[in-house]
């Protein structure tokens, strides 16, 4: 099959795979195994060699990334069933004040968004939001837009949230989490003081009746904290979020000194994503004892497990795509005619997660379908090394990219869209106004922050 014929047949299959998600309701999962095979058939694979190149592209992203996804939510999960989560919103009030409450439910949601699903956090610190509301008479949309943009930011830019992990393995960075941690915190900053700004415009336009605002606050503050009993102190609260980047850090600063002999081993041992997360996840079972929740253990686990289930699966369908695309000769002909890809440079990866997050709705299935795509930096014949990312850096930097797209935009077709207007009590007209338009700032005030790193860093 000819070099054009290859490219029409990758269009039509994204454009199929796009419908079959969010018009025929087939699980991405499957949307995307099957595309990859018909993909694999379409470019003229041979067909004995198909079955071989679904299991490689299968297994290698669950080898590259599995238990550190697994892990991550895990740890999520913890610190929302111990009330941990409101402990760090807690600390976060303490710190910043209630008389700047939009900064307060940005800084709170963005800490509470690493390691917990945006939509799991919202509905966790909708009672603070609504607390503060009433205390001191604040806009409650304001601060829904506040908080939704500090979790929203965290949970497409930086691990272990499920989404940039995958992202991290897909590009060749399994091993560098830490990277792709700090690139994450960087990026973040300017979209969260976008975020700020654009709050405090909301509260000027937008507003919701005296009686809805009432109806939200169907409980109060004091009655969540009774739900979860005494909270957990605050080391116990942070530690199994600051561990891992502490060892993880352990392990580079090591690795850049050239230390040697057992200190050395043992650096890279501890700073190894999986074990520095495995680290954090004996910490957070310090949580659950000081909680006195120890005996849930294993039905939190299942619960952690039944969420990560299916992004393991779509994470190693993505992967399945990739192999096919790589081996189908796209790459190929794509290298043999970059120019005009090559201009759009890092816009590229923000283009294709755009267009698949709209279309489709899910910010995680957009970061790995696109990461998966562009394959890992040091891989030869991957669409990374077409482009010209060949150094972790580069890779870091796409995967950002890849992030900021996925979080344009957030409408109808997204879950995380209805939780922040229904439990704000906002009609869909103002969740366009509010949560739409936040989500289209965010994600080009994040592209426009990582071309800017990128004019530096590669």
């Amino acid at each position: 099959m000819s070099g054009v014929a290859l490219i029409i047949c990758f269009a039509i299959a994204v454009v199929v795979m796009i419908f079959l998600i969010s018009k025929a309701g087939v699980h991405p999962f499957l949307a995307l195994m099957l595309i990859s095979l018909a993909l694999a058939i379409v470019a003229g694979i041979p067909l004995a060699k198909i079955p071989a190149i679904i299991g490689d592209g299968f297994s290698g992203t669950f080898k590259s990334i599995g238990i550190v996804i697994i892990f991550g939510a895990l740890i999520g999960t913890v610190l929302e069933k111990t009330g941990a989560a409101l402990k760090l919103a807690d600390m976060v009030v303490n710190v910043v004040g209630q008389k700047r409450p939009e900064l307060a439910m940005l800084i709170m949601g963005w800490i509470v968004g690493i390691p917990v699903f945006c939509d799991s956090g919202f509905v966790v610190l909708n009672p603070i939001r609504e607390a503060i509301s009433k205390k001191i008479g604040e806009n409650p949309v304001a601060l829904a837009v506040a908080l939704s943009g500090g979790l929203y930011a965290s949970h497409v830019f930086i691990p272990p949230t499920p989404g940039p992990i995958a992202a991290a393995g897909a590009v060749g960075l399994g091993g560098n989490l830490l990277l792709v941690i700090a690139m994450g915190a960087v990026v973040s900053l300017p979209v969260l003081i976008a975020t700020y700004f654009f709050s405090k415009k909301v509260a000027k336009s937008v507003h919701i009746s005296e009686a809805e605002a009432n109806e939200v606050i169907a409980k109060s503050y004091d009655d969540l904290l009774k739900q979860y009993g005494k909270l957990p102190g605050g080391f116990l609260s942070l530690a199994p979020i600051l561990v891992p980047i502490l060892f993880m850090a352990l392990g580079s600063v090591a690795k850049i000194l050239k230390v040697g002999g057992f200190a050395g081993e043992i650096s890279q041992f501890l700073g190894n994503p999986i074990i520095a997360l495995a680290l954090g996840v004996v910490f957070a079972v310090f949580l659950l004892a000081q909680t006195g929740k120890l005996g849930e253990f294993s039905e939190i686990t299942n619960e952690s497990l039944k969420i990560v289930g299916p992004i393991l699966f779509i994470t190693a369908a993505g992967g399945v795509l990739g192999k096919v695309i790589t081996d189908a000769g796209f790459v190929t002909y794509i290298k043999d005619n970059a120019t005009a890809i090559k201009a759009a440079g890092i816009f590229f990866p923000f283009l294709i997660s755009a267009v698949l997050k709209t279309a489709q709705g899910s910010s995680t299935v957009a970061i790995i379908t696109t990461a998966s795509i562009m394959g890992a930096f040091n891989a030869d014949g991957s669409l990374m090394q077409v482009l010209g990312f060949t150094s972790e850096m580069s890779g870091a930097l796409v995967v950002m990219a890849i992030a900021a797209g996925a979080m344009t935009v957030s409408h109808a077709n997204d879950s995380y869209f209805w939780v922040v207007t229904n439990f704000s009590k906002m009609n869909p007209q103002q969740g366009y106004r509010t949560q739409t338009m936040l989500t289209l700032i965010m994600g080009i005030t994040g592209m426009i922050s990582v071309w800017v790193l990128s004019l530096f860093l590669i």
